[in-house]
């Protein structure tokens, strides 16, 4: 832990960035839904793929698998220019090429251009990681919690919403028309975010690393391909254990260079720490579980009662019966803010993957009407949904301001990739354990329950990495303010892990009580406040490593300012502030 300090009067802070109006969130929130419908419009489409586009199932799977890889692969590359170059630039331009792509798709009904159309669409993904790194920048630390809960879940808000939309659509409509919707939402938000959203001042310092954006692509295509592509290729195949073969040499390789790179597209040392490589981890668990349910209650609902088990609803009725799933997630944001900041984000993660085991589990026994599906479906959102809002907050606190596009990115990649493998085994058990019928596969209630089970053991695993996530207290995610809350602000700021403390004193070295003490940002921002104690005692918690101002002021004293660096450890920086000692007239 190394420190520097400047003492100098202080002046006024001021950051050169306008303030966020009030509509920042609801926008940066509708990027992401927008995002979510782009991934999820074809789902009512699926079955029909290939003959719409003249071409064979397992080359229409490409249509899929094309947006998953071009998503993949675009997440933590848009983060880090986004930290680089500004994130609401990096934004529109996300925004922009997915509207490029959905028109091209839209224009046609050939199986090449549509793939180029697709592949344009999955850039949209580094929306999710843009907008949660705009809110730490813009929004004061009492809003941050349930923005960046909302922003997290509108992936599945989106999905849930757009599935009964698409439908509909799907159903009355040339199928074209769900392209045409996506790119006029994606211009509404472009032009909503260019009105309301202002750029971020707050910029990592080095160049792009496009060695190591290459390899990054790579190895993921090389991962993520096999994944979706296996049951297909066979997953013994040399063609499919080739691939992941090469995506280890890969990734490795790739991670050496990082290591050795001044300025890397990941900061490997950053995602090695506990909180980080945990939070992770418990992200993978979290997406394999959610897409489980986006699989298998649209197909119970829709297979015919002749089944004996199937439901026999219609494609909109289905879709509807599963909207609750991202609506009961958009509510839970506010819940997880108030849960967080008293709790901390582990506790609500681990929470919500709690409520994602029980609704599994129960949903064993509850298959046999439509309103059981409504049930299992709100009972999972709101699990998903506190699980979800928890992911980004215990990012940021474990990263500087300037890594937050990036960090945010990977974490988004790995929820991603949780999906992608989510997909791979469940369209596995389905296709095994399905009945043939007259050529054509029915999945089996059999099938259904297993993948329910797959669900709940990804959860478990989750929850045991959640458990060795580094305990963090609510103080260190709240606002520190001077008010009449001083004293219990500053007994909760002594309490935090890492931080700035120490004692404000006079020229003379006597304590200074009731001394007022800031700390500011290197963007010229409050980070935090708090009192003096009667023995001039005070503590302050630092959201994440960096430089930072901590000034002093006090009745009779000139103002002070000391700036001091944090390295981000757990262990709090001493520093003790002396008042000048020539007094304020009044």
């Amino acid at each position: 832990m190394t420190r520097t300090t400047n003492e100098q009067p202080i002046g006024r802070a001021d950051t050169g960035t306008p303030g966020p109006s009030g509509a920042l969130v609801p926008v940066l929130a509708f990027a992401g839904i927008v995002v979510a419908v782009m991934q999820t419009l074809l789902v009512p489409v699926i079955k029909d793929l290939p003959q719409l586009l003249g071409t064979e199932p397992s080359n229409a799977t490409w249509v899929l698998t094309s947006t998953l890889l071009s998503g993949a692969v675009a997440t933590p590359i848009m983060g880090r220019l986004g930290d680089l170059y500004g994130k609401r630039r990096m934004l529109i331009a996300s925004l922009s090429v997915m509207v490029v792509g959905a028109l091209i798709s839209a224009f046609t009904s050939a199986l090449l251009p549509m793939i180029v159309g697709r592949t344009l669409q999955g850039f949209a993904m580094g929306a999710i990681p843009l907008g949660i790194g705009l809110m730490r920048d813009m929004l004061p630390r009492e809003k941050l919690g349930s923005a960046m809960a909302l922003m997290s879940s509108s992936i599945g808000v989106g999905g849930g919403l757009a599935l009964p939309a698409a439908a509909l659509v799907a159903q009355h409509t040339n199928w074209h028309a769900l392209f045409y919707g996506a790119a006029g939402l994606g211009v509404l938000s472009i032009a909503l975010t260019l009105l309301v959203v202002p750029e971020s001042k707050v910029r990592a310092e080095g160049t792009f690393d496009g060695l190591g954006a290459l390899g990054l692509s790579v190895g993921l295509v090389l991962f993520l391909l096999p994944i979706t592509k296996g049951s297909d290729w066979g997953w013994t195949s040399a063609t499919t254990l080739g691939m992941f073969a090469g995506s280890a040499a890969v990734l490795l390789l790739w991670g050496v260079y990082e290591l050795r790179s001044k300025a890397p597209l990941v900061d490997l040392r950053t995602t090695a720490r506990p909180a980080v490589l945990f939070t992770n981890l418990a992200s993978i668990m979290v997406g394999v579980s959610f897409y489980v349910v986006s699989l298998v209650l649209p197909q119970l609902l829709q297979l015919p009662k002749e089944t004996g088990y199937g439901l026999g609803q219609s494609m909109v009725v289905a879709g509807l019966l599963v909207a609750p799933l991202g609506l009961t997630m958009m509510v839970t944001a506010p819940v997880y803010a108030r849960l967080s900041a008293k709790y901390g984000p582990k506790t609500t993660l681990i929470l919500g993957m709690l409520i994602i085991a029980i609704g599994y589990g129960a949903g064993l026994g509850l298959m046999s009407a439509a309103w059981q599906s409504l049930v299992i479906a709100v009972v999972l959102g709101a699990g998903i949904g506190l699980a979800y809002s928890s992911l980004p907050a215990l990012i940021i606190g474990a990263v500087p301001a300037s890594e937050t596009g990036a960090a945010n990115g990977l974490n988004t990649l790995m929820r991603s990739i949780g999906t992608s493998v989510s997909s791979a085994v469940i369209g596995m058990v389905l296709a095994n354990t399905a009945n043939n019928v007259g050529g054509v596969a029915i999945p089996t209630m059999h099938g259904f329950r297993v993948s329910f089970l797959i669900a709940t053991a990804a959860v478990a695993v989750g929850l045991l990495l959640a458990l060795f996530l580094p305990k963090q207290r609510p103080a260190a995610h709240t606002q520190l303010r001077a008010s009449s809350e001083e004293d219990a602000n500053l007994e909760r700021a002594e309490e935090a892990m890492r931080g700035f403390r120490g004692r404000v004193l006079d020229a003379g070295g006597t304590p200074v009580a009731r001394a007022k003490v800031t700390l500011i940002d290197r963007r010229g921002r409050q980070a935090g406040a708090t009192l003096s104690a009667d023995d001039g005692s005070y503590a302050l918690a630092v959201p994440a490593q960096g430089a930072y101002v901590l000034a002093a002021r006090a009745d009779g004293h000139a103002p002070l300012a000391s700036s001091a660096t944090h390295t981000g450890d757990d262990s709090p920086v001493d520093l003790d502030l002396s008042l000048p000692g020539e007094t304020v007239p009044a």
